[in-house]
């Protein structure tokens, strides 16, 4: 087949680049893949699915370290995204970034001298989510969120310490074995 009998509309990489970029936009600024919640400041009476019952699906955690993602994100992401639409649920999930890795940590000393660790993980997150949102999965950026957020492992840390300043005894009563 030669370039004048290629069919006008063939889908190419020139195509999709014109057209994905502008059904993405059309996704962020009309909240596509947002989902309401039963209450609060995320609540939306108004949405279609205002009133069904409700399913919450936490995808595994990226681990924002890397120069990108890789192919067993997608994989994970877009088989919950697809079960979601199918099942007639809400689109959406939030996306939590794991940043307590070994991996992480080497990598953001490494880097220590030209930026901080903080940067890299920002930086590494804002890549991530670009990946995200050219793929056309569907994640409420409301609901995003970092372990390295001061409100996630303010929680997380508070767990540990009554953890780690417990200790285990038979002695006492079947339900309060833990003892200060």
């Amino acid at each position: 087949m030669s370039e004048s009998e290629t069919p006008r509309f063939r889908y190419t990489a020139v195509l999709a680049g014109e057209i994905e970029p502008r059904w993405q936009d059309y996704w962020a600024a009309n909240g596509t893949f947002y989902a309401p919640n039963p209450a609060g400041p995320l609540a939306d009476p108004d949405h279609p699915r205002a009133g069904a019952p409700k399913l919450h699906v936490q995808d595994m955690f990226p681990y924002p370290s890397g120069a990108g993602l890789h192919v067993g994100h997608p994989l994970g992401y877009i088989g919950t995204t697809a079960t979601r639409v199918i099942s007639g649920w809400p689109a959406s999930t939030c996306c939590t970034r794991w940043a307590s890795t070994l991996r992480a940590a080497r990598r953001a000393v490494r880097g220590a001298d030209r930026h901080p660790p903080a940067y890299h993980h920002e930086a590494n997150i804002e890549r991530y989510r670009g990946q995200l949102r050219r793929l056309g999965l569907a994640y409420d950026d409301r609901r995003t969120f970092s372990t390295t957020d001061p409100d996630y492992y303010r929680w997380t840390q508070w767990i540990f310490l009554q953890v780690f300043n417990s200790w285990y005894t038979r002695r006492c009563a079947r339900r309060a074995r833990s003892r200060p």
